[in-house]
């Protein structure tokens, strides 16, 4: 009867939210996305303001405005402030959903990434989410590495 030799198992771990933040296509695609939507984000800003102003106005005009005046210009602020909301919740949408296209593409090439790695260096698993991990296994180095190429 000849003993079984336990065979070694070769266990991997790269941080995805390292690589989120780190890789140069993750900087890249963040760069992108900051282009794409930095004029709508000044326009929210400068729309944000002028509705700021018009409310201080209107509570600093209110006790001597006719109650017509006073109504109308109440009905202008709240529009306005409708209009407001609705394009902040778009803004936010756009953007996520933006995010979220930019992000997998980073995924996909970084899975891709991983793969080569795992299959070159022999890795039977490689694990990108985990509650404890010993440095030992961290191969997120190796993979920003091929990313930043």
């Amino acid at each position: 009867m000849g003993a079984v030799q336990a065979q070694e198992v070769k266990v991997g771990f790269v941080s995805t939210e390292r690589i989120f933040r780190e890789a140069a296509p993750a900087k890249s695609a963040n760069a992108k996305i900051e282009q794409e939507f930095s004029k709508r984000d000044k326009d929210l800003q400068d729309m944000g303001a002028r509705l700021k102003s018009m409310a201080d106005k209107l509570d600093k005009d209110a006790p001597v405005l006719s109650e017509s005046d006073r109504v109308r210009r109440q009905r202008e602020l709240s529009d306005l402030d409708k209009d407001f909301q609705r394009r902040q919740r778009e803004f936010r949408e756009d953007l996520n959903q933006r995010r979220n296209e930019e992000l997998a593409t980073v995924l996909e090439r970084t899975n891709r990434v991983i793969k080569q790695i795992a299959e070159a260096e022999k890795y039977d698993i490689v694990f990108q989410e985990a509650v404890y991990i010993s440095p030992r296994i961290d191969i997120t180095d190796k993979v920003l590495k091929a990313l930043n190429k």
